[in-house]
C-alpha cells in the first residue's frame, strides 16, 4: 500500500503550543492534501476555498498581519467548511 504524512512545512510549532498565536492555516491545509490523498476532492476544494475566504476576510494571525488567534481562526474556517 501506499503510505502518506501531511504535515505544515514548518512541523507542529511546539514553541507556540497553548499560546493562541500559531498560524492553523499550514495544518488546515495539509488536512486538505490528505483529502486529496483520499479523492475526497470536494472536500479538499471546501476547505481550501475556506481558508482563501479566511485571508481574503483578513480573518487571520498577526504573522500575516490580522489580529486574531489560532482558535478564532481556525473555528471561521471550520464554520465555512461547514456552510459551504
Amino acid at each position: 500500500g501506499r503510505h502518506a504524512l501531511f504535515e505544515p512545512a514548518h512541523g507542529p510549532a511546539t514553541s507556540l503550543a497553548k499560546t493562541d498565536r500559531a498560524n492553523p492555516i499550514g495544518a488546515i491545509l495539509s488536512m486538505a492534501m490528505l483529502l486529496e490523498h483520499f479523492e475526497a476532492t470536494d472536500a479538499a476544494a471546501a476547505v481550501r476555498d475556506a481558508v482563501r475566504a479566511a485571508v481574503a476576510a483578513d480573518v487571520t494571525t498577526p504573522d500575516l498581519g490580522g489580529l486574531r488567534g489560532t482558535r478564532d481562526v481556525g473555528d471561521w474556517v471550520a464554520d465555512r467548511v461547514r456552510l459551504g
